[in-house]
This record gives C-alpha cells, structure tokens and sequence, in this order.
C-alpha cells in the first residue's frame, strides 16, 4: 500500500489492502504510541469505536476492539454511527482516543480506519508517522507488551451514543425547521438513522431516500457522489430542497427546489454570510481549499468577507482554523467544519444548520445559493498512474504552462494527486465550459501518457 495513513487515515480494499491483521496491529500501535505521547498518564484509558453499514466493517470493528483491548484499552463501541458522531461522542465523553471504521465515499469494497485524539480532532501528522513506525516496526516480528490479568481492556456497548449525538445536534440549531419539506438521502450509509431523526425532531418534514443499508449498498448510486435520485425526488414531492449524505455523513451536498446542485462552496457561502449576520464569524474570515470555485473566491469579496485557502484536505482546513481561531471552513466536496459546534465535517450538522438558514430568512435554496455564480469548472480523474510524479514530471509542467498562458486571467489549472485513491485529479477552470473542457481533456492526456 506505500505508506499507509493518507489524508484521510488508512483507506484500502477491504480483507485486501485493508486487513483484520493490519486492523489489530495498528490499534495496538496507536495505544502504545498514545501511552508514550502520555495521553494514558494517570488513569485507565477509553476508546470510543463505531463504524459505517459496510459488511467488511463487522470484522475490522471486531480487530480494532481486540487491539486496543489487547493493549488495555477499554473500548466503548457505539455501532454504526457516523464519522462525526464518533468524534463528536471522544469529546464528550472524555475518551482518550476514538476510532471510526469507514472508506467515507468510497465504493462499497473498500474500508477504512480513522483515529482520533483526545477531545475528538484528527490525529497529528506526527503521530500517525509514529504509529506507522510502530506497526511497521513489529509486523516485522517484534513481540508487543501486553497486560494480562485485570489489565486488559474491557469491552461495552454503548447504546446511548445515538441519542446523545441526535440531542446534541438539535441544541445547537438557532431556529427550528417547521413548514420545510426535505429530501435525504443517506447514501445507505452511517446517518440512515440519525439525519432523518434529527431533521424530523428539528420540525421538518422529512422525505428520505437511500436510507435502507444493507452492508452492500453503500454509496451504490446515491449519495453525495450521485445526485441524480435526490434531484429526482425533491422534483417529484415538491420539495423546498435536498440534502444528500456520503457513506460516512461528513459530507453534505444539496439540490434546490428546481433540482439544481447546490455544490460545498455556495453551501459554505450561505452559512458565512448567516454567521456574518449573526456575529458569530469570527474574524469575519472563511477557509476554503485550492479547489473552491473562483466565484466563491468574488462573492467573498464582495461581500467583504476574507477568505483563507488550504491545501486540499478537511484536515488542512481545520488546521487552519485551529491555527487562527476561524468559526467556519470546508470543501467544495461538501466537507463543512463548524468549530464551534463540531471537531471535523459533519454532514447533518451541515444540512440542517443551511435548513435553519432557509427558515430563518422565509428566502429559497436557490435564491440564497445565488450569492456565488459557480464559474465553468471540469475535473477530470485520471485513474491507474503514478501519482507521485505528477508534481516532477517534465511533460506535466509544460503541459501546464501551456494551459495557463491559453487560459490568462480568466480561468486557472490545478492538478494533484488524490490522498485517498491511486489517481490524479485535472481541475480546470475557465469562462467558458467549452475551453475548460478541451483544456482538461488535453491535460489529462498528458498526464496519462507521463505517467501511465
């Protein structure tokens, strides 16, 4: 696999890449390593663990239990719930670490682990390198240390993870949702449950779609990746809009009234002017990522709203906030961070507070997603290459020269490698779709031919 925590923890083919052993390995790893960073000092320590729908998640959650058992750890196992209600349920109930078995979009085969520190934030970088060394170091055949006795891990069920996290949602909403009617779709994933439950209690009137997980059917068609049956569906029940969830709910996408996507960035534009209103945008500052469409980057200014740019990774986003005591940062995939109510995206917090938006202000999606004119911006997957030359390669940086001197002031190129997936991604960006369009296509093929 290379090295293996990527942006978004370790993600692979599940019972391939991703197996019950370097499941276990790596949660005794992540305890010996907590141990020595001295999280454990002085008490018995807590691990809270949940997972998505996915079949392979059974047997992983079962590997991540008995590790961190194995190491001492007494393990809280919450089920499937999603990965922000995992992190949101370390925080609040004072564990030392919490693991989430998910691959977030991902199609159903694959897998993944994510770890999170006290107080439910993503691991550092430098901690995820230890724990790596560690495992690697004794997958190699080094014995671990182990207690016995009475000091194992023990392992409970926490069953009352689902209400605590529903009842933290409506408490932080500023409005109700009463007279909404809403579409969700769960993407048969980890908020099947919970983001119906909360929008209902929240006052709205739910619709939901791609809320029956079956182990197997995880993002099959549907979701945040697949808009087409939401738009469908918001059409077909006349609804005031939609709201669509990945595998592991820490993405939020919507579809106005009319059936049009509402992408991260207009949501991300939406919720920072409601803060801006409300006073609570601290800093009158927003962060986005390279990948944010340029007309976000203008309605900002426009509205005379300073705007922060990352690399791409809701992690880079967070760090950012954290760094400079932002209130408001995300992705235009969707990820949406609300750091005073949230420690990573989440996409019901997300959907329901652009609900409470839409309530608060009697206005539409449509018409509070106007605020931003998405510029023409093709993306282009480049599958099966070796994506760490893309930044080296001779061809590429040509390539790219050439496109930006074609494109001028109008329009901009990003390529990057995907942190998640063995691929490259080609962003264009122009005026005009047409040239954005015949500049990807030429830049992927280059891209293909250096590094295919």
């Amino acid at each position: 696999m290379g090295r293996l925590f990527g942006t978004d923890g370790v993600r692979g083919v599940a019972n391939a890449d991703l197996t019950a052993e370097l499941a276990l390995g790596l949660s005794v790893a992540a305890a010996h390593v907590l141990a020595e960073a001295g999280t454990f000092e002085g008490h018995r320590p807590v691990a809270v663990v949940g997972r998505d729908p996915r079949a392979s998640g059974e047997f992983l959650e079962a590997a991540v239990v008995a590790g961190l058992a194995s190491a001492g750890v007494d393990v809280l196992r919450v089920g499937v719930l999603p990965t922000p209600a995992v992190a949101y349920l370390t925080g609040a109930l004072g564990a030392d670490l919490g693991v989430m078995l998910s691959a977030s979009h991902n199609a159903m085969p694959d897998n993944g682990i994510k770890f999170f520190a006290r107080g439910g934030h993503k691991l550092a970088d430098e901690l995820e390198d230890r724990i790596e060394a560690l495992y690697t170091e004794h997958a190699g055949g080094g014995a671990w240390e182990r207690p016995t006795g009475a000091g194992v891990g023990r392992v409970k069920e926490y069953d009352e993870g689902f209400d605590r996290y529903v009842a933290h949602l409506i408490g932080v909403l500023p409005n109700r949702l009463d007279g909404l009617t809403i579409v969700l779709d769960e993407a048969h994933g980890a908020a099947a449950r919970v983001s119906p439950e909360a929008f209902a209690r929240a006052g709205a009137d739910v619709i939901t779609i791609g809320a029956e997980p079956d182990g197997l059917n995880i993002n099959d068609g549907c979701g945040s990746t697949h808009l087409e049956l939401l738009k469908a569906a918001v059409v077909e029940h006349r609804a005031d809009f939609g709201i669509a969830h990945d595998g592991d709910a820490d993405r939020c996408l919507a579809v106005d009234g009319e059936g049009n996507e509402v992408d991260g960035d207009q949501i991300l534009a939406v919720l920072a002017l409601g803060m801006r209103d409300h006073g609570s945008l601290r800093k009158n500052t927003v962060v986005a990522t390279v990948m944010s469409n340029l007309g976000f980057t203008l309605a900002m200014e426009r509205e005379g709203i300073s705007f922060m740019q990352t690399a791409v990774g809701d992690r880079y986003v967070l760090e950012e906030m954290k760094a400079h005591g932002y209130a408001l940062g995300g992705e235009q995939s969707g990820h949406v961070i609300i750091l005073d109510h949230a420690t990573t995206g989440d996409g019901t917090l997300t959907g329901l507070m652009l609900a409470a938006r839409v309530a608060e202000t009697g206005r539409g999606l449509a018409e509070l997603a106007s605020v931003m004119e998405r510029l023409p911006q093709v993306l282009i997957n480049v599958p099966d290459v070796d994506k760490s030359r893309v930044d080296t390669s001779p061809d590429i940086k040509t390539a790219v020269r050439e496109a930006e001197t074609a494109l001028g002031a109008t329009g901009r190129v990003l390529l990057r490698s995907s942190g998640t997936e063995p691929l490259v991604r080609v962003m264009v960006e122009a005026a005009d779709i047409d040239q954005a369009r015949s500049v990807a296509e030429r830049l992927a093929d280059v891209v293909k031919s250096a590094l295919g």
